[in-house]
């Protein structure tokens, strides 16, 4: 089942896991690695060509090569990685952040191989992946927020509510992730240049 584990699922030394498989590297996957030993839950690494002499290969209790050094090949390439967790018996798959983290389709594939995945469900990540339905939420939940719009579909929209409250302002595209498409505008000048840019990198990403 795809869900969010919770400390308090399990008491102290009983953990719903016995093998996981961290889809990341570097020092993400290092830090994860390390959590892992002290729960008492094995850990599987992967690694590019890149990564071979990787300090998160060398930590982890089993290390899985992924031919490639491209990011599409190894640590993107979810089929992949969803057949060596499968072989490998895991239980559930890390995915850190970055890569397959806020990927729903991967966190929905990983069910369908009886895997769980730590961290938000797809339907979560949907949810929040567009800016402005994760704003609708967070009015509806009573968060405080600063002042922003609704979707914006042509830079004169853009220029009416900057003016109603006042700049700087944040130009940020719904669909842009890791601050692809986020733009600070001082003026008018600057939200209408910045307006189409920013649109054609959310496209683009």
């Amino acid at each position: 089942m795809t869900r969010v584990i919770k400390s308090n699922e399990s008491s102290p030394g009983e953990f719903p896991f016995k093998k996981v498989l961290i889809a990341n590297r570097g020092a993400i996957a290092t830090r994860i690695i390390r959590t892992l030993n002290k729960m008492g839950i094995q850990s599987v690494a992967l690694y590019s060509d890149a990564d071979i002499e990787s300090l998160h290969v060398q930590s982890a209790d089993e290390s899985i090569h992924l031919p490639g050094v491209l990011a599409t090949d190894t640590y993107l390439n979810s089929q992949l990685i969803l057949e060596k967790a499968r072989e490998l018996g895991v239980d559930a798959i890390h995915p850190g952040y970055g890569f397959l983290s806020e990927n729903a389709e991967f966190c929905n594939s990983c069910e369908e191989f009886g895997i769980a995945f730590i961290g938000p469900t797809s339907t979560q990540m949907q949810q929040f992946g567009l800016k402005h339905k994760a704003r609708e939420l967070a009015e509806a939940s009573g968060v405080p927020l600063v002042p922003g719009s609704d979707l914006l579909s042509d830079p004169e929209e853009a220029l009416q509510y900057a003016d109603s409250i006042s700049y700087p302002i944040m130009l940020k595209s719904s669909a842009g992730g890791g601050g692809i498409g986020m733009q600070v505008c001082w003026d008018a000048d600057e939200l209408r240049e910045a307006f189409s840019r920013v649109k054609r990198l959310s496209q683009n990403n």
